[in-house]
């Protein structure tokens, strides 16, 4: 028995060691390169020059911010697909010449943001292991689904399909081992931002191929390819990726802060039906089969391998421009501790409730909730009540729905090939909104009225910065809330008391609440095609979120995926409940959206449209990236920046008008004097400096405070522009907040400043006294009579004739 025992620890022993000693695509030996971020320290008087040159000369020089983007090269190493070697640094270069900044926009007001980003790219390679890695991953989840064409009029072959959110933990798993992500975690360190470019062997990867062993390979010698295996490395399959279920796509946005484009998928198809803009086809990535074989999309005259590198970069800086730095969505500023998330249902029927939890057309609060708070600074209180309605008990709100029906007709091709004209009706979420303000129902005009910001400001946030409180006091509205009154449920919300003291003379932070009303319309008896404008199934703006639910089955839409319609399920509310919430609370656009300057409207690029986002019609799912939540929390930065941005610049102009107007001597020349001088001395300079310098006519003391708030901005901003480019958020956001308010308080005293000094340079006054009755008047008159009396007598009496 003893050695029948002892045999078994052996074995057991040797099993352990079997396993420990088996490869590992992560494991960190000795010498492991490590991830560099220090490149501020290189731009940082690039920076400081810019926002000198910008507040003091009056140029027209945004804010610049350093902004890294990491490119990590996939089984570009002479071991992926084709064995191709890429250059890293070549594409590192050409990445830094051609795509050096980006100017983001707002698409609200279709304007460029006083805010420009310095792209820092990084490109290196991953290893040889990490690539076999991700191969086992993707091979194991290959699932057969039928066929499908190699290109526009290729053969047909074998179709596999990728659930992208099944190898989505090994990107995560890379990304970690790259970056040291576990350690910045812990540490507060830099969040950096990844695009995985990936190259597989597909003949590897080939789940018919039951004779490869990959992982073999993780850490022994790939050998090289003779020429009869390159012509065959497209494997004679194609295979592509769905992340969770939506449109089919070789690039898509993952969870964390990365994203995938991966050349051996694919070639896929998709876009919007009978519209060239934006449509995705074979030729929009580039794939290295035409680049060895010369087919057709190289240029003339130019090495295929040089173009193969632009079509990447060109890629890479789409990818920024829509994802890593997008646009922003609504140009607002929100300087709120609370945000107040109203869910009301309107339903005309009796016959289900969203709210029922379980159901398939249910609604989960607690994760929109979640969702939400990571889209908000830590600060930041979130509170969601919820509530359903009959529509019939709210007429106003019936008569504003009915209101908002619209219909278009639509033409169409049809399979015998001609056009078909048919009637569409849709609910137009614009006129619904001036319908539920104008009208006098309680639930919607009063949400909508505190959703709006001048009222905000008015009722919930304390503006007023010269009150001598002591005490900051909490200025929301204390009333019982509207919706609990019709018999709704909601969260039971305890204010917090606040005991901030306000400084003699200076700013205090302001406590108020920002209402964002989210409008849910659970129809029945309605159009079964019956959707909003676009094709969509929410509508929103900087205040209101407004959503369509009704138990039609399938909606076909307008866009398609490979050979098959994209559809809309309207039963199921959620994800368009959290993608209003992402616009109006985060700012948050869709990753295809972007706004062209050269078209003046917002442009559509379905590139990005598939991954971890709810936004559009190739999207299915109800989270928000990583990589979309951090844009969101800067995007609040952003907008206070960029709006005291504009206050200083309405203040230098200020200045330099009342300038311009007062500060001319008589002669024409400008004043820039001292602040007293002699009449002997100003004589003197005159004649012989040939010089005038007369008093300035309004206080020293403004242009001295002026100026040393622009030298306190200035080193605000640098640090502003440090922390972002570290990725410390709370702290960029306080400084931010610091920023505006101070903008504020400048803005308001400098105005305060010329009013009173342009009333002192009039050069005439104008004054209304009542005139006074006295007694001397009356003598005068008698004295004017008696003198004209005497005048009289004497011409009388003095007469020839007499």
């Amino acid at each position: 028995m003893r050695g029948e025992a002892f045999s078994w620890f052996l074995l057991g022993l040797l099993t352990v060691l079997c396993v420990d000693s088996a490869p590992q695509a992560y494991r960190r030996d000795p010498g492991h390169p490590t991830w560099h971020h220090g490149a501020f320290h290189d731009v940082k008087d690039a920076v400081r020059s810019d926002v000198r040159q910008m507040l003091h000369t009056r140029a027209e020089v945004p804010f610049q911010v350093p902004l890294e983007v990491n490119v990590v090269l996939i089984g570009f190493d002479g071991d992926g697909g084709y064995r191709y070697e890429l250059d890293s640094k070549k594409l590192e270069v050409l990445l830094g010449v051609a795509f050096r900044t980006h100017r983001p926009s707002c698409l609200e007001t279709g304007q460029p943001l006083d805010i420009e980003h310095h792209i820092v790219f990084n490109v290196f390679p991953a290893g040889q292991a990490q690539l076999i890695a991700l191969e086992l991953a993707i091979r194991a989840n290959m699932v057969a689904a039928g066929t499908a064409r190699e290109e526009e009029f290729g053969r047909e072959v074998p179709l596999f399909e990728v659930e992208a959110t099944t190898v989505e933990p090994e990107f995560e798993n890379l990304y970690s081992y790259l970056f040291d992500s576990e350690n910045a975690q812990q540490t507060d360190g830099p969040r950096p931002t990844a695009i995985f470019v990936v190259n597989t062997d597909k003949v590897r990867l080939d789940p018919r191929n039951k004779d490869v062993d990959i992982g073999s390979l993780m850490y022994t010698k790939i050998p090289p390819l003779n020429d009869e295996d390159l012509k065959n490395q497209d494997g004679g399959y194609i295979y592509r990726y769905r992340y969770n279920g939506g449109g089919a796509s070789q690039v898509w946005l993952g969870c964390g802060r990365f994203v995938v484009i991966d050349l051996s998928a694919g070639p896929c198809t998709y876009g919007k039906i009978e519209t060239e803009e934006g449509s995705v086809n074979p030729r929009t990535l580039p794939r290295l089969q035409n680049v060895l074989f010369h087919r057709s999309g190289a240029a003339a005259g130019l090495p295929s391998h040089d173009v193969f590198l632009g079509h990447l970069a060109a890629i890479i800086s789409t990818t920024v421009e829509h994802v890593v730095a997008p646009d922003i969505r609504f140009e607002t500023v929100d300087m709120t501790t609370r945000l107040l998330v109203p869910i009301i249902v309107l339903q005309n029927h009796n016959r289900y409730s969203i709210m029922e939890k379980g159901q398939n057309f249910s609604i989960d609060i607690e994760a929109i909730e979640a969702e939400v708070r990571k889209m908000v600074h830590h600060e930041q209180e979130v509170v969601i009540v919820r509530g359903t309605h009959a529509l019939h008990r709210h007429e106003k709100l019936a008569i504003a729905l009915s209101k908002a029906m619209r219909g278009h007709s639509l033409q169409e091709t049809k399979n015998d090939g001609r056009f078909h004209v048919h009637s569409k009706t849709y609910l137009d979420g614009a006129i619904l909104r001036e319908e539920m303000e104008r009208s006098a129902d309680v639930l919607a005009a009063g949400l909508l009225e505190v959703a709006d910001p001048n009222l905000s400001n008015r009722f919930f946030i304390r503006q007023t910065w010269t009150d001598d409180t002591d005490v900051a006091g909490d200025s929301i509205l204390k009333h019982k809330p509207l919706w609990p009154s019709h018999g709704s449920s909601g969260k039971v919300y305890k204010e917090k008391k606040r005991s901030d003291k306000k400084n003699d003379g200076g700013l205090y932070r302001t406590y108020g609440t920002r209402v964002v009303p989210v409008f849910v319309l659970s129809l029945a008896d309605v159009d079964q095609h019956l959707m909003m404008e676009d094709d969509g199934l929410v509508w929103t703006s900087k205040d209101v979120v407004i959503v369509l639910q009704h138990q039609s089955e399938k909606i076909p839409l307008s866009y398609v995926s490979e050979l098959e319609r994209r559809h809309a399920i309207p039963s199921q509310a959620q994800r368009h409940i959290l993608a209003g919430l992402a616009s109006v609370v985060g700012g948050l656009g869709a990753p295809y959206e972007k706004t062209s300057h050269v078209h003046e409207r917002p442009v559509v690029n379905w590139l990005l449209a598939a991954g971890c986002h709810p936004f559009g019609p190739f999207s299915n799912t109800s989270r928000v990236s990583q990589m979309l939540r951090d844009v969101a929390l800067r995007n609040q930065i952003y907008s206070q920046v960029d709006g005291a941005l504009h206050r200083i610049r309405i203040i230098s102009n200020a200045v330099q008008s009342f300038a311009v107007e007062y500060l001319k001597t008589p002669l024409g020349e400008p004043v820039n004097g001292r602040k007293n001088k002699t009449t002997t001395e100003l004589w003197l300079e005159k004649f012989y400096k040939k010089k005038t310098n007369l008093p300035q006519p309004f206080p020293h003391e403004l242009v001295e405070g002026v100026e040393k708030f622009l030298d306190n901005l200035e080193e605000q901003l640098v640090d502003l522009s440090a922390l972002l480019y570290d990725h410390r958020l709370e702290e960029a956001r306080l400084r931010s907040s610091e920023i505006h308010q101070s903008s504020i308080f400048t803005h308001q005293h400098v105005d305060h400043i010329l009013d009173a000094e342009r009333e002192k340079l009039k050069c005439c006054s104008i004054e209304y006294k009542t005139l006074t009755q006295s007694s001397q008047n009356y003598i005068y008159a008698g004295i004017l009579v008696a003198g004209f009396l005497v005048y009289f007598a004497v011409i009388f009496f003095s007469s020839p004739v007499r």
